[in-house]
């Protein structure tokens, strides 16, 4: 497998057009870029690599999507999220790393995939779902973030059903992922995992293509109603859940 050091011309134009395709659909839903990013980035780098540069990314954009929409932050959501978000790092980080990788990711890949489905055929429940369901949500999404890149899903499904405006649920996950995100990329700083050359690199390289796919992004999300986000996130969950799942399958 190619490391960022040697990567030619061909793996550099894959690197720009992933980026800027995940940050487009990240400034439109709110979520999605490590959903997109890292299995195609994963062909060409290890996950070592790839999962530190995305987390560094994404946390930069959620700075930007955050500040943007921050008047429409649920902070009452993300202050119930946060705490079992910080023990799913820990348990990602320590306990699951003893799990086959496999099932944790063909679980995850359908749990999007049907929410997803719900999400693009109108299938919304009349009223908010509970807050209990916190719990999971913060356990699973920061776990599997932390292991993979990938903790959106039940982030995004928990907070559509909680919320019914657009820019309040892209603004609360921004806000959330990054104190969520803060807390992983301080693991990776102490491991030396944040500060190797090809991930520096990789997130210099990245920057422009995320800062064009956010801003036209952003705007395609000003431009849409609340129905067509909501189909848009749908679609991307199908998408996101059938990747993992054939990952799961073709390994």
């Amino acid at each position: 497998m190619a490391t960022m050091a040697t990567i030619d011309l061909a793996h550099g134009a894959l690197l720009f057009a992933v980026i800027g395709i995940a940050y487009f659909v990240r400034g439109m839903t709110g979520f999605g870029s490590g959903l997109i990013a890292v299995p195609w980035l994963a062909h060409v780098l290890p996950m070592k690599t790839v999962v530190p540069i995305i987390m560094s990314l994404d946390f930069a954009a959620s700075l930007y999507l955050g500040g943007v929409g921050g008047k429409k932050s649920e902070w009452s959501e993300i202050r119930i999220l946060l705490p079992f978000a910080v023990l799913g790092a820990l348990v990602g980080a320590f306990a699951l790393l003893r799990l086959p990788t496999e099932p944790v990711l063909m679980t995850l890949g359908v749990f999007a995939a049907i929410f997803g489905a719900r999400n693009l055929l109108g299938m919304q429940p009349e009223g908010a779902i509970s807050r209990l369901w916190a719990v999971p949500t913060g356990l699973i999404g920061s776990s599997a973030g932390a292991l993979f890149g990938i903790g959106a899903p039940p982030y995004i499904i928990y907070l559509t059903h909680r919320l019914t405006d657009k820019e309040a649920v892209r603004a609360t996950y921004s806000w959330l992922f990054v104190a969520d995100a803060g807390f992983r990329l301080l693991l990776f700083a102490l491991t030396g995992l944040l500060l190797a050359k090809e991930v520096l690199l990789g997130i210099a390289v990245g920057i422009l293509p995320l800062m064009i796919g956010l801003s036209l992004g952003h705007r395609a999300h000003v431009r849409a109603s609340r129905d067509t986000v909501m189909r848009v996130i749908g679609a991307t969950l199908i998408l996101s859940g059938a990747s993992l799942v054939l990952k799961v399958m073709l390994k």
